[in-house]
């Protein structure tokens, strides 16, 4: 192919507010473009290709891949930064499944983010966002308001955001389980592959969901991960179909670019740009029928791998490892990156083609047409059936009245699941199972489970976290439920969501999670099940603007809070609670003012003066108490404050709540704040990680201390725990007086 620069600059007037404006390189026709390239396969009446063998169906799924290739490095070369190597490799495939009609596609690959928005771009969603034309796409891309770094459904027709490897499944197997009558592809590096999650939580789900197999994970198999060979790189093609059927898969369909190479190239993986336009034809061909084929086996219920194996890099600037991201060298005018452009320029008219075919593929605009573009209609649940308990009366466990209300839910709203790592009867909520059954294919009612259940219990933090946020995402109720200890381990999968729910352009259900079974309940399990440091990471995300800890102090305040995350949307709400039976010291109302205000206040004790002492914890409120009742023994007044919502109490100006698109603006005011925290010195006292007191403590002026977790140890009671941290009602009121004095 002879390219030719497109000299006059973007402004060509040929393309003068064309979507072609601004690309830098045309070609000339491919040999047999007139006949089976001019006039685009797909149309209004025609979302998908139906023959894949089919030579214009074929020859316009090759110019699709070449677009994509050249858009791709194009728009990474402008900005001298990004990642073309790992999509390039991917080329054909997507743009199979594309032609195929099947856009519904997520990815692990977060570094693939510019092959999407190429894709994004040609089927003209991209004009949602003001990107019309390829000029400013160029101009907006990395840029903020523009297209991210990496993926986020921001983007329009981006399902699902990329970024961390090893998260993309979640989303396929959330988008399938929601709409059974589309196919969710989703693209897995060969790097990725090494995360120890994609296939473990797959295999889980499959388990549960043996039903649901209208996603295809599509394996990158390119030989390369960011800066070396893969671990994978290493397995012949049996060993890699055997690795797969190992774990559960129907069917592999593997489709090897090696075995159409005729210019003889060297090494296992090959480049299929580097072939003749016959080979070319053929390896696309071979590409699009393995593409329909695994579709078709995935409605028909088999679970189903398409891999496709290609160099790392093939059709652009460079290849292998080198090819994986641009440096700063790496511009429009670098050689390297102006020989690939011009390998992969097109000529004007295909790239007519090519978006013609993109546009309608799938039936429109994936901007118009992606499940993620509209609000999934949800069931109503009605007035919660709350039981307000009497204040003083018999102490209840949180947990426990919190899973009542979670199987309404779930009775109310059959698209409803919660997640738990094999440990709801453990946290006080074996009502839960009871309610609404674990899905296993297993029946046995000793353990209530059943097939079709609405708890999906894998042994796997990752796999119940990915699940549940994937369907939040999505627009589905869910319930994550975890030790406080264990649930770091689906930590990453939780973070992507809520920072992508927190720019969504879209109301969608709070991911909300009940994390117990805390530090201070677990002394006989010693330290291994003694890690409350988890809250410290809540603590600094609640920045972020749309994550809101909630530390309910007993059973009737769990009920108000669990009836707020319902109703929130686009929030990360973690609900943490004891399992144990504790006092009730509140009313409804009392908590549904502490949700506003960020805090409650449970006693003051008139004294000469006054400790003010801000509790984090259900649990933690008992040496409190008894401290209290101690210095009043000597005359010194005391005040008890919960804290409830810790997010309430910082100031507006630390958070970024006014940069999410369902902002919450609600922040206590600084006489509120004086109000319930002036005294004459202020005690934060938290059984988990201290920085989830920093709103006090940034706006207290009193003379402060903080009571905080230190580190686990084997005991006999949460009072040990309380001795061997130094934070018993001794040490707390010893250090009241010093402050005081």
């Amino acid at each position: 192919m002879v390219a030719t620069p497109n000299t006059t600059d973007a402004a060509t007037p040929a393309f003068k507010d064309d979507f072609r404006e601004g690309i830098q390189y045309f070609g000339e026709p491919l040999e047999g473009f007139d006949e089976l390239g001019r006039i685009p396969v797909l149309s209004p009446d025609k979302s998908g290709v139906t023959d894949p063998r089919d030579r214009a169906s074929v020859f316009q799924t090759l110019l699709a891949a070449d677009a994509l290739r050249y858009l791709t490095l194009q728009i990474t070369g402008s900005k001298a930064s990004g990642h073309p190597g790992g999509f390039a490799s991917s080329a054909e495939a997507v743009a199979a499944f594309y032609m195929l009609g099947h856009k519904n596609m997520p990815t692990e690959v977060g570094h693939h983010a510019p092959g999407y928005y190429s894709a994004m771009f040609l089927d003209r969603s991209l004009e949602d966002m003001g990107i019309n034309t390829v000029a400013q796409m160029r101009d907006r891309y990395r840029e903020k308001h523009g297209l991210l770094g990496h993926l986020s459904g921001y983007i329009p027709g981006i399902l699902a955001p990329a970024g961390p490897l090893g998260q993309g499944q979640h989303f396929a197997m959330a988008g399938a389980l929601l709409h059974r009558d589309k196919l969710f592809p989703v693209t897995i590096g060969d790097g990725g592959l090494g995360e120890p999650y994609p296939i473990s939580s797959i295999a889980h789900f499959h388990t549960a969901y043996p039903e649901v197999t209208n996603f295809v994970p599509i394996l990158v198999w390119n030989g390369y991960s960011q800066e070396h060979h893969s671990m994978v790189s290493t397995k012949t093609n049996a060993e890699m179909i055997a690795f797969w059927k190992g774990n559960g898969f129907d069917e592999v369909i593997l489709v090897d670019a090696k075995d159409f190479d005729d210019q003889n190239q060297t090494g296992t993986y090959v480049d299929s740009t580097a072939f003749s336009l016959k080979q070319r034809l053929a390896f696309t061909e071979a590409v699009l029928v393995g593409a329909d084929q695994a579709a078709k086996l995935a409605f028909g219920g088999k679970l189903t791998v398409f891999i496709i194996k290609q160099l790392k890099g093939a059709g652009v600037h460079a290849r292998g490892a080198k090819s994986h991201n641009l440096y700063a060298h790496h511009t429009l005018d670098n050689p390297d990156v102006v020989a690939g452009l011009k390998s992969r320029a097109l000529n004007p008219e295909a790239w007519q083609t090519v978006s013609t075919n993109l546009q309608w593929a799938g039936g429109g605009s994936s901007s118009k047409t992606a499940v993620t573009e509209s609000v999934l209609p949800l069931t109503d649940l009605g007035t919660l059936p709350l039981e307000e308990y009497a204040v003083g009366g018999e102490a209840k466990i949180a947990t426990t009245a919190m899973g009542r209300l979670v199987g309404y839910v779930g009775q109310t709203d059959k698209r409803f699941i919660v997640t738990n790592a094999d440990g709801n009867e453990a946290s006080g909520i074996a009502n839960i199972n009871q309610a609404l059954k674990i899905n296993h294919p297993t029946t046995d009612d000793l353990y209530n489970q059943a097939p079709g259940g609405q708890v999906y219990e894998p042994l796997n933090e990752d796999a119940c976290a990915g699940l549940a946020v994937g369907l939040a995402l999505f627009g589905s109720r869910t319930l994550w439920c975890s030790y406080e200890s264990f649930a770091i381990n689906g930590l990453p999968i939780w973070q992507t969501v809520t920072q992508a729910m927190a720019e969504l352009r879209r109301p969608t259900p709070a991911t909300v999670c009940l994390f117990t079974a805390g530090a201070l309940e677990q002394g006989r399990n010693g330290w291994t099940h003694q890690r409350p440091e988890i809250e410290g990471y809540f603590a600094s995300m609640m920045r972020n603007g749309n994550i809101f800890p909630l530390f309910p102090l007993d059973a009737n305040s769990i009920q108000v809070c669990y009836d707020w995350a319902l109703k929130a949307v686009n929030k990360g709400v973690v609900i943490t609670a004891s399992k144990s039976p504790l006092p009730i010291r509140t009313t409804f109302e009392q908590n549904r003012q502490a949700l506003e205000d960020g805090a409650i206040a449970l006693q003051e004790i008139a004294g000469s003066k006054k400790v003010v002492f801000a509790v984090i914890g259900d649990m933690m409120l008992l040496p409190v108490y008894e401290a209290a009742q101690k210095l009043a023994e000597q005359g010194i007044g005391s005040k008890i404050v919960s804290i409830v919502s810790p997010r309430r109490l910082y100031r507006s100006t630390d958070v970024a709540w006014d940069t999410c698109s369902e902002p919450d603006g609600k922040f206590l005011s600084d006489a509120d704040f004086e109000a319930l925290f002036g005294g004459d010195a202020l005690i934060g006292v938290v059984g988990g990680a201290s920085a989830m007191l920093e709103p006090v403590m940034l706006r207290s002026n009193s003379k402060r201390d903080v009571f905080s977790w230190k580190r686990g140890e084997t005991t006999a009671s949460a009072g040990q725990l309380f001795d061997f941290n130094g934070m018993n009602a001794q040490a707390i009121s010893d250090r009241a007086k010093q402050l005081l004095a």
